[in-house]
């Protein structure tokens, strides 16, 4: 084996539905560590969850690409591992041809442009350029001046200070903070930054055009930006100070969120659902005494002895015999190929409040589960959600959900789609209300059932049918377990 086939670099893989990107959360591992075969190495967060990344291959870490909190595209390389530690200390690499310094050309580490080794920067999948990388100039960008033609800034008179020739076209020059000198500036050109410094730039608010880079040819760099938020929060402010009831005074305290993450995905999906799929909802009011006293019967049995037990179960178990009774409630609406897709098999997708926003995990067939089996898979989910583990996996291809907001004392709600299915179900808060039983006024359990559908695929009689009979069901469970299953 020679010595670099015993380093291999673990590139950060495809975490599922075509995810381009995921940011470190933290490092399970730091170099000089031996590991073992999918030992646990990296926790990340994706745009659907926090996942732990095992490791492909055992031996001992020689080299960590990126720190916790880098945004990583999919395919780039995160970490290194000698997997032949026992074969002694590993050569240095032959002298080769010489090529420039990262810090000597303006490309260097950009893609197409030369990077560390006399390799070719490029984008994952695509092989490297055999030419010489050039920058195509932007459209409407005037070229680099030359050193015969480059502007200058005019001469100071006595005593009089200069002024930055940024700020030449001003009538008042302005008092400016000192900064270090750049490397290189181009006046009036674009700003120079990789991918992953601009998205930091965006997430901390920050404006790339005011600050000098201190990269090559005046790029600017990770520590630019964070240097620039550290300034701004050191440094005095020399403007004056707001009236108490201005605008300025109520900007101080507010709080700003970097979009991104669970949330950046779950808002896309949500506003490409309410604007793609005509929604309907309607609600049910339903004398749930009967589920509550099967409840309590469940919790006593020897098969739920370690279970969690909820309304949400019955619940569960109402839905998927409505969706044997009505197919259609289970299906897909596919604009691409002309059809309706109808399952036959159901993915129970149960709604699932996070630290890092909302997610819809679903329990894979959950139509062939029996009910200790069901309330375990419940269990098991929304333990995982909670503790911000859900797997990629575990959120893919669900075909009907259920969102529980009767845990926050909510009667009932009118829920969104998530994408791809025709119908989600709300359950609202039971509660004892007077109720007209057997002729008579009495305190029962109760509740509201609220369904949205896609009335492309579901129509009012179909929406109506099917909410019936969840409701049926949770009025008398036992008998309609005996009965329809």
């Amino acid at each position: 084996m020679t010595p670099m086939s015993r380093i291999k670099e673990f590139n950060l893989p495809d975490l599922g539905e075509g995810l381009t990107e995921g940011e470190i959360l933290a490092w399970l591992v730091k170099v000089g560590d031996t590991i073992e075969l999918n030992q646990p190495i990296v926790e990340v967060e994706t745009a659907k969850a926090a996942v732990e990344i095992p490791a492909k291959w055992a031996g001992v870490v020689t080299k960590i690409f990126h720190e916790a909190g880098t945004v990583v595209e999919v395919g780039k390389p995160i970490i290194s591992i000698d997997t032949d530690p026992g074969a002694g200390p590993i050569a240095e690499p032959a002298s080769a041809p010489s090529a420039p310094a990262a810090g000597d050309d303006p490309e260097a580490g950009l893609i197409g442009g030369p990077a560390p080794g006399g390799r070719t920067a490029v984008l994952v999948g695509y092989g490297p350029k055999t030419t010489t990388a050039k920058r195509r100039p932007r459209s409407g960008t005037p070229a680099t001046p030359t050193n015969a033609t480059a502007a200058t800034p005019p001469a100071a008179a006595p005593g009089i200070p200069a002024v930055p020739l940024a700020m030449a076209s001003q009538e008042t020059p302005q008092p400016v903070r000192p900064a270090p000198a750049p490397i290189t500036a181009t006046v009036g050109g674009p700003v120079l930054a990789k991918p992953p410094v601009r998205k930091l730039a965006r997430d901390l608010g920050v404006d790339l055009a005011t600050i000098i880079g201190t990269g090559p040819s005046g790029s600017v760099t990770r520590d630019d930006v964070q240097k620039a938020v550290a300034q701004a929060v050191a440094e005095p402010d020399l403007t004056p100070a707001p009236a108490l009831n201005g605008a300025a005074e109520t900007g101080s305290r507010e709080q700003r969120i970097p979009i991104k993450g669970v949330r950046k995905l779950t808002a896309a999906n949500m506003v490409a659902s309410a604007f793609t799929a005509p929604h309907v909802t309607e609600f049910l009011t339903v004398d749930v005494t009967r589920t509550v006293k099967t409840l309590e019967k469940l919790r006593g049995r020897p098969e739920f002895a370690e279970q969690k037990i909820s309304p949400l179960l019955l619940v569960a178990k109402a839905v998927l015999l409505a969706i044997k009774r009505y197919p259609m409630v289970n299906s897909t609406w596919s604009g691409e190929t002309g059809e309706i897709i109808v399952k036959e098999y159901v993915n129970l997708g149960i709604a699932a409040a996070t630290e890092r926003g909302l997610i819809v995990p679903n329990v894979k067939d959950a139509g062939r589960l029996a009910l200790p089996e069901l309330a375990t898979a419940l269990n098991d989910l929304i333990r995982k959600a909670r503790s911000g583990k859900t797997p990629p996996s575990d959120m893919a291809g669900g075909t009907f959900s259920i969102t529980n907001v009767g845990v926050y004392g909510v009667d009932t709600g009118t829920p969104i789609l998530p994408p791809g299915e025709s119908a989600i179900l709300a359950l609202g808060a039971i509660r004892p209300t007077p109720w007209v039983h057997n002729g008579k006024i009495k305190i029962r359990q109760v509740t509201t059932l609220g369904l949205s559908f896609d009335h492309r695929i579901i129509d009012g009689e179909l929406g109506s049918k099917f909410l019936r009979d969840v409701g049926a069901f949770l009025s008398d469970p036992k008998t309609a377990m005996l009965t329809w299953g």
